[in-house]
């Protein structure tokens, strides 16, 4: 049962994140006054590419790239319990291993950036660079506060903390730095400064096209549904019901609430500057450890 667990939590995330994307597309353009695509566009999107020819700079490091990417975001992704519920590799992992599942992603971006000796995708590449840097030590305080809290690197203890110990201050700090963090986490407006289409036409990926490019995307697509999930279930467990499929549903119709946050504030704010970027994050990540330090004194 728990390996089928696994195999659920993979197919969910496969199957609704890149509806999720549609959403936020949606409702980005009903702010801005257009039609806007249908729902079901970031699936052909996918598909579209998925029939081209890749062309690609001709060594191993620009082809293994976006594989490692769609790899590291669909193992963490194994590891994080759905549906309130532990499953199998749940057990055999830590905060630590999903930090650095994380990181790979970014890192695997950088990694086809770099060897594809664009100007664009340099400028990129050191913009993505910053912003991990910067973001990721925000993502580890919170997995640090709950596993301070539970005494424990597990990764359920520490996903679960707030469901199995309530609310305290420390984690009413975190949640606002969460939220503060979640644009950037998931690359949206303001934060979109590695991509950024009108001024490095999407940066990193400038180089990708057919199915290494869609690689990218699902990739991209993948960890936004991903840093909403962990919002829903470190932050609001509350909903939690004796049932799984139950759970399931609530879970994803919270997410679901989180994308209409994550696209309006998207739509309705201006792209920082990198230094504006900078200042911004150096805040969240004062936040952040004063959260955890909160955590340590019991408050």
């Amino acid at each position: 049962m728990d390996i089928l667990i696994v195999v659920a939590n993979i197919v969910i995330f496969l199957a609704c994140a890149p509806f999720f994307e549609g959403i936020v597309r949606k409702l980005t353009a009903k702010v801005h006054s257009r039609q806007g695509p249908p729902l079901i566009q970031p699936y052909l999107d996918l598909l579209k590419l998925l029939g081209k020819e890749s062309i690609t700079a001709g060594n191993w490091a620009f082809k293994l790239a976006p594989m490692m990417a769609l790899a590291s975001i669909i193992t963490a992704i194994a590891f994080i319990p759905l549906g309130y519920t532990t499953n199998y590799l749940t057990q055999y992992g830590d905060i630590i291993s999903v930090v650095y599942l994380l990181t790979l992603g970014g890192v695997s971006v950088l990694l086809g950036a770099l060897s594809s000796k664009n100007t664009y995708a340099m400028v990129g590449a050191s913009r993505e660079m910053i912003t991990m840097i910067m973001v990721e030590p925000v993502l580890a305080m919170t997995f640090i506060l709950g596993a301070v809290k539970s005494k424990g690197l597990a990764i359920d203890a520490a996903v679960f903390s707030t469901l199995n110990n309530g609310y305290g201050w420390s984690y009413v700090l975190m949640l606002v730095v969460f939220l503060m963090a979640l644009q950037a986490f998931v690359a949206k407006q303001p934060f979109d400064i590695a991509e950024a289409e009108v001024e490095i036409l999407e940066g990193p990926f400038i180089e990708y096209s057919g199915p290494n490019f869609a690689m990218f995307k699902y990739y991209l697509m993948l960890k936004q549904m991903f840093y909403a999930s962990l919002f829903v279930a470190v932050f609001i467990p509350f909903l939690a019901t004796g049932s799984y499929l139950l759970n399931v549903l609530i879970q994803l119709v919270e997410i679901l609430v989180v994308f209409v946050l994550i696209a309006l504030t998207a739509s309705t704010n201006p792209r920082l500057r990198i230094d504006q970027a900078m200042k911004y994050y150096a805040v969240l990540i004062v936040m952040s450890l004063a959260a955890v330090g909160l955590t340590a004194y019991g408050i």
